[in-house]
């Protein structure tokens, strides 16, 4: 199965899981992430570009999260999000899960600040090959979400920092000194739905 019809899958399925009261939040937000790396790469598989060492990528994050378990303070639930971004004709696509603990709304302003780890793979294309490279990458996320109505909230602010293997000269040259690891930036905004 590809990719792509892989997080609306599993959103269906968790809103059918949802029928047991628990709640699932859905999402589709623009993101805004600096991708940078300390070393520059050179070739027609330098990924921020021949002689660069940072970018801004821009695109969506689709994706879910299931509340599994209700304490007093907090909730804790799964968070699945397939994220895709561009800069320079270079693209970026993240596969992420991982865990995410969310406080209860706070009296008087019904704000949710919440926060999780999440690791998967990342796929990266250069702005001049085609070749895409999957690596392991890893994200935290923080972030606050406010209640508008029963079954929408405002995603205030969502800021991840993580880590991933670009494809660079260096995968397809052995001759090619190595390119350490992308530092990974990100920004988010826009609307949760939840469903009970």
């Amino acid at each position: 199965m590809k990719l792509r019809f892989l997080v609306p899958a599993l959103a269906l399925a968790l809103t059918t899981i949802a029928a047991k009261a628990q709640t699932v939040g859905l999402y589709f937000n623009p993101v805004v992430s600096r991708i940078s790396n300390s070393k520059p790469d050179y070739g027609t598989f330098a990924f921020l570009g021949d002689g660069q060492t940072s970018q801004i990528f821009g695109g969506v994050d689709l994706g879910g999260y299931y509340e599994f378990a209700h304490y007093t303070k907090a909730d804790a639930s799964i968070d699945v999000r397939y994220s895709i971004q561009h800069a320079n004709t270079s693209s970026i696509k993240s596969f992420l899960v991982g865990p995410r603990l969310a406080a209860k709304p706070m009296a008087f302003y019904s704000i949710k600040p919440y926060a999780q780890l999440s690791i998967g793979v990342g796929t990266t294309r250069s702005p001049y090959n085609g070749e895409p490279t999957n690596k392991l990458q890893y994200g935290i996320f923080g972030g606050v979400d406010k209640s508008l109505t029963k079954h929408i909230d405002w995603r205030i602010i969502e800021v991840g920092y993580g880590s991933v293997t670009t494809t660079s000269s260096a995968i397809y040259d052995s001759n090619t000194t190595p390119i350490p690891n992308a530092t990974v930036l990100d920004f988010s905004t826009g609307f949760v739905f939840r469903f009970r």
